[in-house]
């Protein structure tokens, strides 16, 4: 046999050995990681397919109207809910849920490719938990949601809170990995096999750089369940979210102006995940009477690093008066570099 014939068998054989001990050991690890963040929520038929949430109900001591939360990318209903269920648990009903194709929520049909099809079903199970109108909070991926809400359910919605959004058009495109997971065939591939082992060694530095320039709350990891994105389906359809939202924002902006719900936004300008002089200012420019808070050195984490400004924008929204220029100084004051 010529050897070069013989260098590229071996190479073949090298190469399969790693793609299967890399499949058997994502299995493993997927197992593993649904034994470690088991579902907390409930799965309920919207329609074909079954969606996840977490729903608190409706306290004795009330005094705000049902909150939904949406997640962004590479989340799960656990993350809004580590930020805000404990101060708002006395306060309001509240519906965490988990996008369909994330946590333990299934994908569904392709509409829910898209933050339209995927605001249809969170609609959906509202309306089977009861809840006819909410105030809707979305961070970052989610933004997309929240406002696909606003325009195909806007008589659902009392209030519209967007936090650090990713709402519009934007320069270049995603991260590599996430066009070659969504690569036909061998998208498939790269999500059952390297995905989930490279992720894992690359989560510590993933979530310091969405939390950059701020810290990573203590346990925040586990406390949010981030490494069940790395789960070879949901990794997938994290990837096929991102890599479609470009081209599904640039043919929704403009319906963006037909919004009337109350809206605040709340963004940071030291966020590298999303630019907020484009989606931030875009929704304050294009939806009439909306406001915007540009908190200095927050990152992308407004939910977690500003929790305090965005709950008294949920009261705002209620209906209470509040002073959230004064709220957001308290924070950029809180937040601000050490001098050295």
């Amino acid at each position: 046999m010529p050897m070069l014939l013989k260098i590229v068998l071996s190479s073949f054989a090298i190469v399969a050995v790693l793609l299967v001990s890399s499949f058997l050991f994502s299995l493993w690890q997927s197992a593993r990681l649904a034994a470690r963040y088991p579902n907390i929520g409930e799965l309920t038929d919207v329609g074909g397919f079954r969606m996840n949430s977490y729903h608190w109900p409706r306290p004795a001591t009330a005094d705000l109207p049902p909150l939904v939360f949406i997640h962004g990318a590479s989340g799960n209903l656990r993350d809004p809910m580590a930020a805000f269920f404990e101060p708002l648990k006395s306060r309001a009903e509240m519906l965490f849920v988990d996008r369909p194709g994330h946590g333990y929520s299934e994908r569904g049909g392709d509409s829910n490719l898209t933050p339209d099809g995927q605001a249809d079903a969170i609609a959906t199970l509202m309306r089977m938990k009861g809840i006819s109108r909410a105030i809707i909070i979305g961070h970052s991926f989610g933004g997309a949601t929240t406002a696909a809400l606003a325009l195909r359910h806007g008589k659902n919605v009392a209030g519209l809170l967007f936090l650090s959004p990713a709402t519009h058009p934007w320069p270049g495109g995603v991260d590599w990995y996430y066009d070659l997971a969504n690569t036909p065939v061998i998208g498939r591939l790269f999500c059952n096999t390297i995905a989930l082992p490279a992720g894992l060694l690359q989560m510590d530095m993933g979530v310091r750089h969405v939390f950059s320039p701020n810290p990573v709350p203590e346990g925040y990891l586990d406390k949010a369940a981030i490494p069940l994105v790395l789960r070879p389906d949901t990794f997938c359809n994290n990837a096929r979210d991102v890599a479609n939202l470009l081209a599904y924002v640039r043919k929704e902006q403009p319906h963006y102006r037909e919004i009337t719900a109350p809206t605040i936004i709340i963004t940071g300008d030291s966020d590298d995940i999303v630019y907020e002089e484009l989606h931030s200012r875009g929704l304050k420019r294009d939806i009439a009477g909306s406001e915007l808070y540009w908190v200095r050195n927050l990152g992308h984490k407004p939910d977690y690093v500003a929790t305090d400004l965005a709950i008294a924008a949920i009261e705002k929204l209620a209906g209470m008066p509040r002073d959230l220029d004064a709220a957001s100084r308290i924070v950029e004051k809180r937040i601000a570099p050490s001098a050295k």
